[in-house]
C-alpha cells in the first residue's frame, strides 16, 4: 500500500479528522435525508436544474475541462460564470480543486495521488477531505500548482470565498419556496452531486473496461458518465486529458461535452481540443 500522502507531497495523517469539513459533511447529509419529509416537484425540480447548473456547467464544464486541463478557452466573463457555477457544488474554490486535480493527474494511482482507491474505496471516495488540511491551505501554498489562476484576482477572492454563492443561493431558495426548497434546491441537491463527482475519484477507479493502456488503474464506466455528465468516460480522459470531449464514441454520451460544443457554436469558445477518435478507437483492442 503506497503511503496516503497530500496534494504537497507530505505525509497526511488518516485519523486527523478535518472538523470543519466534517461538520458541514454532515450537516448536508443530514438535510438530504430531511428533504424527502419534504415533498415538493417544484422544489424538487429547482433541485434537478441546480445539479445541472452546479455539475455540468460548474465542475464538468468549468473546473474540470476549462480551468483544469484548458481544453478550450472562452471570454473571461464566461470563464468566470462557469467557476461561480462550480462553487454551488460545494468542492471548494477553484484553486483548490484545480490543483488537487493537476496533482492527481501527475501521480494517478501511485505515491503522491491525493485520494487514489489503491488507499481504500473510502478513501477515494470522501475520506481525503475529512482528514488532513487540503481543503484549508491557502493561495499563496496552492498556487505553485495553479500559476494561471493564481493571477486572477476573480479566482483567487472565490477560492477564499467560496461558500458564499452556495449560502446566497440556499437564502434566496428559502425565501422564494421555503424549506422544501431549501432541502432539495441545497441539501439534498449538493449531497448527491458531492456522491456523483466523488464516484470519478473512487469508481472509475475500480470498476469499468479500459480502451487505452494508461499508467494508471482508470476506466470508462457507462453509470458514472451519466451521473456527472459525462466525466465517467475517465479512462479516455486520463488517456487524451486535454481533450475537452471525453466520450469519444457516438455511444458514449457526454453531455458536458455538448455544453462545450454549444458554446463554440455560439462564438462562446474556441480553440477547443479534442482527441482524434479515428485515431483514439482502434486502441480499444489492445486494452
Amino acid at each position: 500500500m503506497i503511503p496516503i500522502t497530500d496534494i504537497y507531497g507530505k505525509k497526511a495523517s488518516s485519523g486527523e479528522i478535518n472538523w470543519v469539513t466534517a461538520i458541514a459533511m454532515t450537516a448536508f447529509h443530514v438535510g438530504a435525508v430531511a428533504a424527502f419529509f419534504f415533498i415538493d416537484w417544484g422544489a424538487i425540480l429547482t433541485a434537478v436544474v441546480l445539479w445541472w447548473v452546479a455539475g455540468s456547467l460548474g465542475i464538468g464544464m468549468g473546473y474540470h475541462r476549462l480551468l483544469t486541463h484548458r481544453g478550450y478557452k472562452t471570454p473571461k466573463w464566461m470563464e468566470h460564470f462557469l467557476t461561480l457555477c462550480g462553487t454551488l457544488a460545494l468542492e471548494g474554490g477553484p484553486i483548490f480543486w484545480v490543483a488537487t486535480h493537476r496533482i492527481h493527474h501527475q501521480h494517478s494511482d501511485h505515491e503522491g495521488d491525493p485520494h487514489t482507491p489503491r488507499e481504500g474505496t473510502y478513501w477515494a471516495h470522501m475520506g481525503w477531505i475529512m482528514t488532513g488540511k487540503a481543503m484549508h491551505h491557502d493561495t499563496e501554498v496552492l498556487s505553485r500548482y495553479t500559476p494561471d489562476l493564481s493571477k486572477d484576482r476573480f479566482h483567487v477572492a472565490l477560492t477564499t470565498w467560496h461558500w458564499v454563492p452556495q449560502v446566497v443561493v440556499g437564502l434566496a431558495l428559502l425565501a422564494f419556496g421555503g424549506l422544501p426548497y431549501l432541502m432539495w434546491g441545497t441539501f439534498f441537491r449538493t449531497t448527491y452531486g458531492l456522491h456523483c463527482t466523488w464516484l470519478v475519484n473512487s469508481a472509475t477507479h475500480l470498476f469499468g473496461t479500459q480502451r487505452f493502456k494508461t499508467r494508471d488503474d482508470s476506466k470508462n464506466s457507462f453509470w458514472v458518465a451519466m451521473l456527472t455528465f459525462g466525466e465517467g468516460w475517465h479512462n479516455n480522459h486520463h488517456a487524451h486529458p486535454v481533450s475537452a470531449r471525453h466520450g469519444l464514441a457516438w455511444y458514449e454520451l457526454d453531455m458536458n461535452w455538448i455544453g462545450i460544443s454549444t458554446l463554440k457554436a455560439l462564438g462562446l469558445a474556441w480553440d477547443v481540443k479534442v482527441a482524434k477518435i479515428r485515431e483514439a478507437l482502434p486502441e480499444e483492442n489492445a486494452a
